[in-house]
């Protein structure tokens, strides 16, 4: 693949990061600096986790939540405290400089917490990740992720959908901040058991894999203080450059699986595009309901 040229100086950009494509770190730089534009709203002023792969997408990869100042002087920091009560500077980002820098330093994938800096405590996102066990088709995994849809609905919450870049797909559904981390857990609990209540044979809401064979894990638990979930339009670090996708609803119907976008095809996508498929998400003034 040609290397694009990035928006800000990348060194070793003829590293090669994901070796089945002969995609370099050079193609990644340039990949985010052409999605800027889409990515940047789900991103910007949220705690981020990174994925971060020094010997590319094959070899050994790591999470990273913790600010460092040799992440660039775009990288900023944000004070909060950790589970064991100690404070704890978390990274975030304003801008796609800052985004770019976070490439620079061989990040493939990027994680947002569910709330924003100013007030981290006070959700604005809930996500199910919908992750079928193996042998479930596709079209029930597309299937289940309209039921949930109509089921936020029904509880007064419109939802959106992207695909995972894995085997499944995440619906989102924004709400006006101001409940707490612990409502938001009680209602996707609730919500998630309920699902699973109604139709067993196929829906699971416990991780436990010796319960998950055959069925649908409905994965609720994204949705406390300090957890994560991939954003749109960010890279997987596997094989083929995986893209999470976000879609409209009704583009659902017409692909192939939840990696069905890779790094190509979500840079043609992207430069085609004339609306963000998640156009209005920011501006529904929706409330979480009660368990």
């Amino acid at each position: 693949m040609a290397t694009r040229k990035p928006a800000a100086m990348v060194t070793h950009a003829e590293r090669v990061v994901f070796p089945d494509d002969g995609i370099t770190k050079g193609d990644v730089a340039a990949y985010y600096n052409a999605v800027s534009r889409w990515i940047l709203p789900e991103l910007v002023r949220r705690p981020l986790s990174l994925v971060r792969c020094p010997q590319g997408a094959d070899g050994e990869c790591f999470f990273q939540k913790h600010h460092a100042a040799t992440l660039g002087k775009s990288v900023a920091a944000v004070r909060l405290e950790e589970k064991d009560g100690e404070p704890a500077d978390y990274l975030y980002v304003t801008d796609a400089k800052g985004l770019l820098e976070l490439v620079q330093m061989n990040t493939l994938e990027f994680h947002p917490w569910g709330s924003r800096i100013d007030a981290p405590d006070k959700p604005d996102r809930l996500v199910f990740d919908l992750d079928p066990a193996p042998g479930v088709a596709w079209k029930t995994v597309v299937a289940a992720a309209r039921e949930i849809r109509k089921r936020l609905d029904e509880s007064g919450l419109e939802s959106f959908v992207r695909t995972s870049g894995g085997k499944g797909l995440h619906v989102v559904a924004p709400f006006r901040r101001g409940p707490s981390w612990e409502a938001a857990k009680a209602f996707c609990e609730t919500f998630a058991k309920a699902m699973v209540e109604h139709q067993p044979d196929l829906y699971v809401a416990t991780a436990s894999k010796a319960l998950r064979e055959e069925r649908i894990f409905i994965d609720w638990l994204r949705n406390t203080r300090g957890a994560t979930s991939v954003v749109g339009w960010s890279l997987r670090a596997r094989a083929g450059a995986p893209v999470a996708m976000p879609l409209r609803w009704e583009e659902l119907g017409r692909l192939r699986g939840g990696a069905a976008f890779g790094m190509k095809a979500a840079l043609k996508r992207a430069e085609t595009l004339d609306a963000d498929p998640w156009a209005g998400i920011d501006k529904l003034q929706q409330r979480l309901p009660k368990a």
